[in-house]
């Protein structure tokens, strides 16, 4: 593996990260709203990660290109099936018939719980990142 690709694995890292704290976000900011433009209740959004690398056919082939070894990318983001959670509120403007407010299925504790994991694996790539940027240093040094 080279330099460079190191940075890059972590980069693609903090990126992947970063889309998913962005994420979270939203769905705690969304975590009260009842009714979206479609109708329906906010559904809570994950991220879906994917390693991102190379066949070994492509490695043989002398297709390994620098900004495309390793890492990590969001492959796709999913909604939440879980169900909508009903509370009773005939007073409130989206209340059934039964006086039933839909909200959404977004737990904030699981959010946070999730948004701590996501900034611990942050964290933890900056601090790759850093061990990557020493290594150079000292490299750099020997020349000297």
């Amino acid at each position: 593996m080279s330099f460079l690709s190191s940075l890059d694995i972590t980069g693609s890292a903090l990126t992947a990260e970063t889309y998913r704290m962005s994420l979270i976000s939203q769905n705690l900011a969304n975590s009260n709203t009842t009714r979206t433009e479609s109708g329906d209740p906010y559904k809570r959004k994950q991220a879906v990660f994917e390693e991102r690398s190379l066949s070994f056919a492509d490695v043989l082939n002398g297709e390994l290109q620098e900004h495309t070894q390793g890492g990590v990318r969001v492959s796709e983001v999913v909604e939440s099936d879980a169900a909508f959670v009903p509370v009773y509120d005939p007073a409130h403007p989206h209340a059934d018939e039964n006086g039933y407010v839909m909200y959404p299925n977004v737990n904030r504790t699981e959010e946070l719980a999730d948004l701590m994991a996501a900034t611990r694996a942050y964290e933890a790539n900056i601090t790759a990142l850093n061990a990557v940027k020493a290594i150079a240093t000292k490299a750099l040094e020997i020349g000297r």
